[in-house]
């Protein structure tokens, strides 16, 4: 009897420690809202003109899906991005775009507790541009007057959450050139601070 007892509460252990293993591990779904500062510079293009990194800002919703220490991460924000150029003659010719960026990361987190974790992540970044504005430049009109609209670029970084707080230090590179006659890539620096509505 005393075997047939010892039998029964090890199996309801076992069951209640299997349940309580995947009810952490059942994806938990957060919504939430984002802003930050952008610093971008773009690749020359030219062996005339030399990038310079530019201040910028960032700001739209995000989501996340956690999976245990897993999560999937989608953004979608309004990005305005300046960079400029040291030129051979002197000037310093300006551009300055906005773009939608909608970058899609897997991260894995190295802390995971309740209230406090520690992250790293990659992934891609899709980018749509609005608006282009630039100094008037015959190396930059030239080379920017076909603006590209769609650019695919990558990105990587690490963040802290806190509760319902969250802040990450990422870079973003282009894949494809922001003006094919320019063949220029942008790179950027991007701190982001956001609040998880739930």
């Amino acid at each position: 009897m005393k075997q047939q007892i010892l039998a029964l509460s090890t199996f309801l252990l076992c069951i209640t420690c299997s349940v309580e293993t995947k009810a952490q591990q059942t994806p938990a779904f957060h919504i939430g809202i984002k802003g930050g500062a952008n610093f971008t510079k773009t690749s020359a293009g030219s062996s005339s003109l030399e990038g310079k990194y530019g201040f910028g800002y960032q700001g739209g919703i995000m989501t996340r899906m956690d999976i245990g220490r897993l999560y999937v991460q989608g953004e979608a924000l309004f990005n305005k991005r300046k960079t400029s150029f040291d030129s051979k003659d002197g000037s310093s010719p300006k551009l300055t775009w906005n773009s939608v960026d909608v970058p899609i990361v897997i991260g894995y987190k190295l802390i995971n507790d309740k209230d406090f974790n520690v992250r790293a992540f990659a992934g891609g970044v899709y980018s749509y541009a609005l608006k282009n504005n630039l100094s008037t430049s015959k190396a930059l009109q030239d080379g920017f007057k076909n603006f590209d609209k769609s650019n695919i670029g990558i990105t990587g970084g690490i963040g802290i959450d806190y509760k319902n707080f969250s802040a990450d230090l990422r870079y973003e590179t282009g894949l494809s050139s922001i003006s094919k006659e320019f063949k220029s890539k942008p790179h950027s620096f991007t701190l982001g601070i956001g609040y998880f509505l739930f």
